[in-house]
């Protein structure tokens, strides 16, 4: 399922860490997943229930398989 957000918000939206880039929806590779991804760092950020959860700790670092980090949980 595509993330789904009033499109003001996800243009206000932005990266956690230091450099602040903007956000898209999906992944390069899905871009109907549940995810922000951050247009600098590849970051994927996870949308719950539609809500975005911009938590560092709760990203998918980049070229990780979300296979693998979901068994982590």
């Amino acid at each position: 399922m595509a993330v789904e957000l009033d499109e003001q918000l996800l243009e206000i939206l932005a990266c956690p860490s230091e450099d602040h880039a903007p956000l898209r929806a999906g992944t390069p590779d899905d871009p109907d997943a549940d995810v922000l991804t951050c247009t600098e760092c590849g970051r994927q950020f996870p949308v719950r229930d539609g809500i975005p959860v911009l938590l560092l700790d709760e990203a998918i670092q980049p070229g990780k398989d979300t296979a693998e980090d979901a068994g982590e949980q």
